[in-house]
């Protein structure tokens, strides 16, 4: 992923806040920047206990030595620890592991799935955000007399590559270090140098753009399915879609000694046509399973002839073809102007906005990460809040029993990847306003460097009133405008379109935000038939019902500095009195919170009946009424699977079956359902796994899962495009603060004459009775 460079807007740090950091840094007496070349001087006096275990993964440089023997730093650091990889280090990581293959024919068969930047651990983040990059934090690592030299640079960065070898249909995974320059055994020199690489056994990775290509022309040119086709009256193979899906885990059939896809196949009604809406012909009754390794159909199947659907006359949704064919003529436009621009301040990856400050990274997995949220408190200075969130996985089981809908239950972020199918986001539709683009560069199948431009959106967006009260006594009032800074990126698997959206509000509030939007994946129905699985769109055409599940792992850090593990997560009831002496007007009741002391105990289902909510608790940083800081995390609308126990696609994601989880953090605890979902015939693989250790979670390093969901009854309305659907949660602060962080928020500067007032309605009177229209 790689920082816009002014895409659509002059947001990045100018040269002269460039200047500023480094009056900032003088100011501070920690850390400094030479006035020439970019050197880093850090102060004799700045440091950490943790700097052992840094110093042992870093080799030392030259330093040259002042006057007053404070290192200068030679050589300077390019990417913060956290930075997404850049296309030029994909590159040289794609390069270093191909030239690492033992024979050409091993090199000409590896096919890069993904890689990803390997994250390093938290207290080398804690170094380089003290020490080397803005805003320079010297108190994140305090330290004691004795205590080891500050590092003169990080530990090199590395990258994790999943290859998928296509020859011997083995999945490997390599640690590659990107900063030395090391002689490779063919094909010239390269700054990578492999660390390690294992063999993985029993899995498949996830599928990748270049399949489902492949997979479409491998059914295509297949010839008793071009026959197959002819029978539903279809000669001109151009009009047929192939999606490609997924096998799941449903018996032996389906074990990963095999790389397969059960594709959905459907049709359109015009080829010359390239925005028709093909989901509105599924071919139904034919089964197909594609050998994906070696790209042949090897099992094939016409077990039922349904009849293709009629062309429905409100099936496409593009311009002019809605409708009635007329779109609305009577919208006027809306203009976001900020004339001095806005209000957040970017430098690399790093955003302040507000008091928040925090970073943003990107993984073809799961799309957008935020790292290192913080809140700048006044006199206690940057607070942190969490070290990282994500949505990691999300699922999507269907409710039809019958074929092909019972093995529809996509895993689209382990099985696709959320990331790697996200894209160009337009200035004015996708996002409005004043807006700051990062671009994310993937590898493909092949190896090569493919970059989605504008692929991350940041925003400020007015959002009603923040804070509002006026004296009835006096008349005099006193109202603020609630403004939030929104990071977004939205992506397209298959049919279905989904917008993840992280919002930081001025109250310091933090809410994540779904929207659904997209195409129904639909079935034909015969002539006269219904389904009780589904609602009928059309005539023949009908939208099975299903579910959809998305999992945020949050890595909590409340009031905690790096390696401290001070907190722990309790959860709030609200409890009733039953008649008596202590409520005898019968309308007493109370909120209780526990303590999660483990991690099955931690297994919990939202309860809206007894308002049921979760603290997180820094056990060591109290408020001014001496109560633990917090944060809670507020369910929003929410359901668990309908599905029974023994349902295929629960072997999977049996982290469905509660809404939270809590683990203590470690570090290759970071998918629920496993790395490789994928074709997994292993029981309840990941976060179901984990907690059975039933770790300790008092003063730990909390990890919050919380797997949300929204059950979809599909409606007419919701097609040929679902209007938005919207779900998520609230991190909010719950005796964070000593009092209302958005009380210092200035009245709005706009002048009266600025606002405009809309006409005045048309008075009619009829008889005495005035009414406007």
């Amino acid at each position: 992923m790689a920082s816009a460079q002014e895409k659509a807007t002059a947001c990045c740090l100018p040269a002269r806040d460039a200047a500023g950091a480094r009056r900032a840094i003088a100011v501070a007496g920690k850390v400094s920047m030479a006035a020439g070349g970019g050197e880093r001087v850090v102060s004799a006096a700045g440091g950490g206990a943790v700097m052992e275990d840094i110093a042992a993964a870093v080799q030392p440089t030259t330093a040259k030595a002042s006057s007053k023997g404070i290192p200068i730093m030679t050589r300077a650091q390019r990417f913060h620890p956290l930075d997404p990889l850049s296309a030029a280090e994909i590159a040289v990581a794609v390069a270093t592991v191909r030239a690492a293959g033992k024979s050409p024919e091993e090199r000409d068969s590896m096919r890069f799935v993904e890689a990803v930047l390997l994250e390093p651990e938290k207290n080398v983040v804690a170094l380089a955000d003290a020490y080397f990059f803005p805003p320079f934090q010297p108190s994140l690592l305090p330290r004691t007399k004795g205590s080891p030299v500050i590092p003169s640079r990080l530990p090199p960065r590395r990258a994790k590559l999943v290859v998928y070898n296509r020859r011997s249909n083995e999945t490997t995974i390599w640690i590659v270090e990107l900063s030395e320059v090391h002689a490779a055994t063919r094909g010239g020199h390269h700054r990578g140098k492999v660390i390690s690489s294992e063999v993985v056994p029993d899995v498949q990775p996830a599928m990748d753009a270049m399949e489902y290509a492949e997979c479409e022309a491998t059914v295509k040119n297949y010839p008793p399915f071009i026959e197959s086709m002819k029978k539903r009256g279809v000669d001109d193979m151009e009009l047929v879609m192939v999606d490609a899906w997924c096998a799941g885990y449903y018996s032996e059939a389906d074990a990963p000694s095999r790389r397969l896809a059960r594709p959905l196949i459907f049709c359109l009604t015009e080829s010359d046509s390239p925005m028709e809406n093909g989901y509105a012909r599924p071919v139904e009754g034919i089964h197909v399973v594609v050998d994906m390794q070696n790209s042949v159909v090897i099992e094939f199947e016409d077990r039922k002839f349904v009849p293709l659907p009629p062309p429905d006359h409100l099936r496409n949704y593009t311009p002019g073809e809605t409708r009635g064919g007329v779109d609305r003529s009577d919208l006027k436009p809306l203009i976001i102007d900020q004339p001095e621009g806005p209000s957040f301040r970017i430098n690399g990856y790093f955003v302040e906005w507000q008091k928040w400050n925090f970073r943003i990274g990107f993984t073809p997995k799961e799309g957008l990460v935020i790292y290192s949220v913080a809140y700048v408190d006044g006199s206690r200075g940057r607070r942190p809040i969490a070290h990282r969130l994500s949505f990691v996985e999300m699922v999507v089981p269907y409710g039809d029993p019958s074929e092909p809908h019972y093995r529809k239950n996509a895993f689209d972020a382990g099985e696709d990847g959320l990331g790697k199918n996200a894209h160009s986001l337009k200035k004015g539709c996708d996002c409005l306003g004043y807006i700051k683009y990062f671009d994310a560069h993937f590898t493909n199948f092949t190896g090569h460097v493919e970059t989605i431009e504008n692929c991350v959106c940041l925003h400020e967006e007015d959002h009603g009133i923040l804070w509002k009260h006026q004296d009835w006594r006096t008349g005099l009032a006193e109202v603020r405008r609630s403004r939030r800074l929104t990071v977004s990126f939205i992506c397209t698997v298959a049919n279905y379109e989904y917008g993840f959206y992280w919002h930081f509000y001025q109250d310091g509030k933090i809410e994540a935000e779904i929207k659904l939007t997209g195409i129904l994946s639909l079935g034909a129905l015969m002539p006269g038939e219904t389904r009780k699985y589904g609602t009928t769109i059309a005539p023949s055409l009908y939208a099975p019902v299903h579910q959809h599940f998305f999992i945020a792992r949050m890595d909590m850090a409340v009031d905690c500095k790096p390696n401290e593990a001070h907190n722990q997560v309790g959860p709030v009831h609200l409890f009733f009195l039953i008649h008596g002496t202590h409520n005898v007007h019968n309308n007493a009741f109370y909120a209780e919170e526990k303590i999660l002391k483990s991690e099955l105990q931690a297994m919990r289902d939202c309860d809206p009946s007894s308002a049921r909510h979760w603290i997180v608790r820094n056990t060591r940083a109290v408020n001014r009424t001496g109560q633990p800081t917090g944060y809670r995390l507020v369910p929003g609308s929410n359901c668990l699977p309908f599905a029974l126990p023994e349902a295929k696609f629960l072997r999977r994601a049996g982290f469905l079956k509660h809404n939270l989880w809590v683990t203590p953090y470690k570090s290759d605890e970071k998918f629920p359902g496993g790395e490789f979902p994928n074709q997994n015939p292993r029981l309840h693989e990941g976060l179901p796994t984990w907690v059975q250790k039933d770790r300790p979670l008092e003063e730990t390093d909390i990890v919050l899962w919380y797997v949300f969901g929204l059950t979809h009854i599909p409606r007419l309305e919701d097609w040929p495009v679902m209007p938005v659907e919207r779900i998520g949660f609230m991190l909010m602060p719950h005796g964070f603060f000593n009092c209302s962080p958005a009380v210092d928020v200035p009245p709005g500067t706009s002048d009266a004459a600025d606002v405009k007032e809309a006409d005045s309605p048309k008075v009619i009177q009829n008889g005495g009775l005035v009414s406007k229209l």
